[in-house]
C-alpha cells in the first residue's frame, strides 16, 4: 500500500458528502498535513443562503480568496517533504459561481479566479466523494449547522449534478471516485483502511470505487 508517490492529495465532492471528515481521518491516519476550508469565517454565507442572487458574489470571492490564501502558503512550505491532505480543489471554486451568479457579476469572477489560479499547486490525487441528492441532504440536516438549515434539496440536487459533470470532464489530477452512500470513515477503521489501500493501489488516471463490490 504504498503512498510515498503523493505529496498532496485533495478529498472533494458536494456539500454534506463528507469530505472533511474523510480528509481529516486520512490526515490522522497518514500523518500528513491537513489544510481545511473555513466556510464558518465567511461572513456572506449565511445571508448567501438566505438571498442567493443578492449575496452569491460577495460570498464566492471571498471564499476564492480564502482558498487562495491558503494555497498559497502551502507552495511556500517544502509540499514535497511531507503528505498534505486538504479537503477543496480550488479548479471547481467557479463550479458554485456558475450555479449563482450570471452576466457581468459572472464575467469578474472569472476574470479573478482566471488571474489567481495559476498559484495553486496540482494535487497527486483527488478523491472525489459521491452520493444521492437525498443523501446528501439527510446529512446536512443532520448536522444542524444553523447557516445551513435554507438549503434546498434542490439546491444540493443541482450541486450534486454540476459536481458530476465536473469531474467527467476534469483531466488535471488523477481522479479515485468513491461512492460513499455505504462508506463510514468516522466510525468505521475498516472502512479507512480499505479506501487507503484502494489510494494505494491507484494506477489510472481515473478509478471507480463502489462500496461492497
Amino acid at each position: 500500500m504504498p503512498l510515498s508517490k503523493y505529496h498532496y492529495i485533495v478529498v472533494e465532492g458536494p456539500i454534506g458528502v463528507g469530505k472533511t471528515s474523510l480528509a481529516k481521518r486520512l490526515a490522522e491516519r497518514l500523518r500528513s498535513t491537513l489544510v481545511l476550508e473555513h466556510p464558518e469565517q465567511n461572513p456572506f454565507l449565511p445571508r448567501f443562503y438566505q438571498d442567493m442572487p443578492r449575496f452569491a458574489l460577495p460570498t464566492q470571492l471571498f471564499f476564492l480568496f480564502q482558498r487562495i490564501g491558503q494555497l498559497r502558503e502551502l507552495a511556500q512550505m517544502d509540499l514535497f517533504n511531507r503528505l498534505t491532505v486538504c479537503d477543496f480543489l480550488l479548479e471547481k471554486d467557479p463550479l458554485f459561481a456558475r450555479l449563482t451568479l450570471s452576466g457581468d457579476e459572472l464575467h469578474l469572477y472569472q476574470q479573478i479566479f482566471d488571474a489567481l489560479k495559476p498559484q495553486a499547486p496540482r494535487p497527486d490525487l483527488v478523491v472525489y466523494l459521491q452520493a444521492q441528492p437525498a443523501t446528501l441532504y439527510e446529512r446536512v440536516r443532520r448536522r444542524g449547522v444553523e447557516f445551513e438549515r435554507p438549503i434546498s434539496a434542490e439546491y444540493l440536487a443541482s450541486l450534486a449534478d454540476s459536481y458530476s459533470r465536473f469531474f467527467y470532464h476534469f483531466n488535471g489530477s488523477p481522479v479515485l471516485i468513491v461512492n460513499s452512500e455505504k462508506l463510514d470513515f468516522v466510525n468505521d477503521d475498516r472502512d479507512l483502511d480499505l479506501l487507503i489501500e484502494r489510494v494505494g493501489a491507484m494506477r489510472g488516471s481515473r478509478e471507480f470505487f463502489n462500496w461492497g463490490e
